[in-house]
């Protein structure tokens, strides 16, 4: 911990934005500044120019509304609940057990029935679909899970797909009217969670960094180390 000391040393938060440090230490910073030659090069003390500011805000908006529809949804088990029912269907029944070609051709003539089937009608889970497609023997691994919970009538939204597996989500939202927390996966929460955070992050260990050096109204006597 004692390396981590000279960080908090003359730390001061009452005014923030104007400089995190006291006197004393923004005093030994315009010494330092003024009195070390940094190899002959004379840095001034001014704020980073705004349109910086705004391109650096700018590519970090820009890069989340094109990642937003795209990544990080995960797939639960509402989506392939139409695929389990249409699997069960005699039509698609029958070309799994035509015995008259392959067990692949037959799973995946049978899948594209499914497909066709599904593309006729209207569905919120459809871009999802898109984006986890599943084979005829994934179906058959998660088929019966989905089953098993859809005679506990519970919400489909609420469990993911892992792998081969069928689990309860491990998002926690609101409380539900009996007290249980609801697991469906936020709006929000697309797959970039992570890079915000670390850009708030970055953001703020620049602020602090920056602002441990005196204050941008005062300006360096660059003739005294040179």
């Amino acid at each position: 911990m004692s390396k981590f000391l000279p960080l908090f040393d003359g730390l001061k938060m009452s005014h923030p934005l104007h400089t995190l440090s006291d006197k004393r230490k923004t005093e030994e910073a315009q010494h330092i500044w003024e009195h070390e030659s940094l190899g002959g090069i004379a840095e001034n003390n001014n704020p980073l120019p705004r349109p910086v500011v705004g391109l650096l805000i700018l590519t970090f908006l820009t890069a989340v509304a094109w990642t937003f529809p795209l990544f990080g949804q995960r797939p639960n088990a509402a989506i392939y609940n139409d695929y389990v029912s249409l699997m069960n269907s005699q039509p698609v029944q029958n070309v799994l057990n035509d015995h008259s070609i392959t067990t692949g051709e037959a799973d995946t003539k049978a899948m594209a029935m499914i497909e066709a089937a599904l593309a006729k009608y209207d569905s919120p889970y459809a871009f999802q679909r898109t984006q986890h497609p599943i084979t005829m023997n994934d179906l058959r691994i998660m088929a019966p899970q989905i089953i098993e919970l859809q005679n506990q009538h519970v919400d489909l939204e609420e469990y993911s797909i892992i792998g081969g597996e069928v689990v309860l989500a491990n998002f926690e939202g609101n409380i539900k009217e009996d007290g249980t927390r609801m697991h469906k996966q936020p709006w929000w929460d697309k797959g970039y969670m992570t890079s915000v955070i670390y850009f708030f992050s970055f953001c703020l260990a620049v602020i602090i960094t920056v602002k441990r050096l005196p204050p941008i109204t005062w300006k360096p006597d660059h003739t005294i180390a040179h």
